[in-house]
């Protein structure tokens, strides 16, 4: 069995509000939008053949109430490797820093943000 990609899915309450910080701000475009009457119900959102899909709550009790009803109410929290901390850091000045930058005992730079959807995104460079 080969893994091709893993995705994560980050649920939340409006899809907008979190466009911004992943596509201003970090780069990414928008491949794929399933509008849900006046908003967004789900995106995929894409940068150099990594990608992060959204999916509203009220998408998911409309399309798989199964799984609506099992998911946690907890948030979720992203690990990325990035080639550049520095930019990274520039790139999300004015966001809630949850883990300020530091320096890590497994050789990381790293710094942690919240996004608008309120999931946790941490950033980290090693070596160097």
């Amino acid at each position: 069995m080969e893994v091709k990609r893993i995705t994560p899915i980050l649920l939340v309450d409006a899809i907008e509000p979190a466009l911004p910080f992943w596509i201003e701000r970090l780069g990414f475009t928008k491949t794929t939008e399933v509008p849900e009457a006046d908003h967004l119900g789900f995106v995929i959102l894409e940068k150099a053949g990594h990608e992060v899909m959204y999916q509203t709550m009220q998408s998911v009790e409309a399309d798989v109430p199964s799984v609506a009803a099992s998911t946690p109410k907890q948030g979720s929290v992203l690990f990325i490797e990035v080639s550049d901390i520095d930019a990274i850091e520039r790139a999300l000045d004015g966001f809630e820093v949850v883990v300020p930058r530091r320096k890590t005992f497994y050789g990381a730079d790293e710094l942690f943000v919240r996004e608008p959807g309120g999931h946790i995104v941490g950033f980290a460079q090693f070596g160097g």
